[in-house]
């Protein structure tokens, strides 16, 4: 069987687990902070918040940035329902804006179009997403937002260690906090670094990071400098005194959630985070190869290509009969996957309006597109053999 993902667990990483797990911390350990540390230098930011997942990551995204009932915030219709759900979770807006149909991501002047046709302050953000791995042009969705006074949540899950060029022709790593307010990453098994499910959050922001600490734990918090409530009440006192609070004290300031990452987690994190790079070489090698053998097929309307700064967690191409080539390869055990059913027309979204023909890019790019098998271990076999059945199938 060959899936369209999987991940990679090493003998180093079962060593790094059991390590953690006979530790002194199981979660809210010292491991947590080590890997955001390490995983902030690896993008180039300078804070990293370590949560649930990627979903969480969103959400608390979101919540930071203050997005209430009402708000109005555009992104790509092609995307794990994630990227628009977290808007919903906080009674926000969800605007769709079609894709390039040559890069698959979010379309800028789309956006832009969205933008003009209304008054300024009736969009409050714009959520970019890095799709398959290829990193959105950040620098002049920032400008565009600056214009219209928009915050940017960057979904990075598809792309750490993926970058664009930008205008000076600096590399601009996926989620370095240069341009866009947030950004976000996931641990999910088929993603660059595995930790069953996980995900992180990354900024330059301080002021966004410490709300971000305190609304992944419940919105509390033991930092004292910011403690509301007097320490004589902290410390169970009737008569009132100025002295330090007690060691136990800790404070609810807000609603948050219980969205923490565990220590052993985090030590496989670490773990796989040095091996990024190198997964991430052997990716693009496998990108290289499918998009020799594809790039003039005649029968391959569309491909991902080879392009510099992507990351390559998916390989995407489209065809005529999307569904015959799937069942095909599905009979071969080549277990190819689609990414993904547009979001605006899922049933949950369709409830607010959005119909067929509203994102034609999109809705043509889901006619066609199927991801073929592109994991590190992936063997050079295990690709040609892909290769083979696709090619014999489209030649039929």
């Amino acid at each position: 069987m060959i899936p369209y993902g999987r991940q990679n667990i090493t003998e180093q990483d079962i060593a790094a687990v059991a390590q953690a797990l006979k530790g002194d911390f199981l979660t809210q350990g010292p491991t947590i902070l080590e890997f955001e540390k390490q995983f902030a230098q690896y993008i180039g930011c300078k804070f990293a918040v370590a949560v649930a997942n990627g979903t969480a990551a969103l959400h608390l995204n979101a919540l930071a940035l203050n997005v209430k009932p009402g708000d109005k915030v555009i992104t790509t219709p092609i995307t794990f329902a994630a990227s628009a759900n977290c808007i919903r979770y906080c009674g926000g807006e969800v605007v769709f804006a079609d894709i390039d149909p040559k890069t698959y991501l979010l379309d800028i002047n789309k956006v832009e179009a969205l933008l003009k046709a209304s008054p300024k302050g009736t969009y409050q953000g714009i959520v970019p997403v890095d799709f398959a791995g290829r990193a959105v042009d950040l620098e002049a969705f920032r400008k565009l937002a600056d214009e219209y006074g928009l915050w940017i949540i960057q979904d990075s899950c598809h792309s750490p260690g993926g970058y664009f060029i930008d205008s000076k022709g600096q590399k601009q790593n996926c989620g370095n906090g240069n341009f866009a307010d947030l950004a976000i990453f996931s641990f999910h098994p088929v993603k660059h670094i595995a930790t069953g499910e996980g995900g992180m959050i990354t900024t330059n922001d301080e002021k966004l990071y410490k709300k971000l600490l305190e609304l992944r734990t419940h919105g509390i918090t033991r930092d004292a400098a910011i403690f509301q409530n007097s320490p004589s009440f902290a410390a169970g006192q009737e008569v009132p005194y100025d002295s330090a609070y007690p060691g136990w004290y800790m404070e609810m300031q807000t609603l948050g959630y219980n969205y923490r990452f565990t220590d052993f987690q985090a030590a496989l994190g670490i773990s796989q985070l040095s091996r990024a790079d190198e997964g991430l070489q052997r990716r693009k090698q496998i990108a290289k190869k499918y998009n020799e053998r594809f790039s003039s097929h005649s029968k391959i309307e569309g491909h991902s290509g080879f392009v510099e700064g992507h990351a390559y967690h998916l390989y995407v191409i489209e065809v005529e009969d999307r569904l015959g080539l799937y069942n095909a390869l599905r009979e071969d055990q080549i277990f190819a996957q689609i990414h993904y059913i547009p979001c605006h027309l899922m049933p949950y979204y369709r409830q607010f309006g959005w119909k067929e023909g509203d994102m034609p890019n999109a809705e043509n790019y889901y006619k066609h597109c199927i991801s073929l098998p592109m994991f590190p271990t992936l063997t050079e076999q295990q690709q040609d053999f892909v290769i083979q059945k696709v090619e014999a199938f489209l030649n039929r």
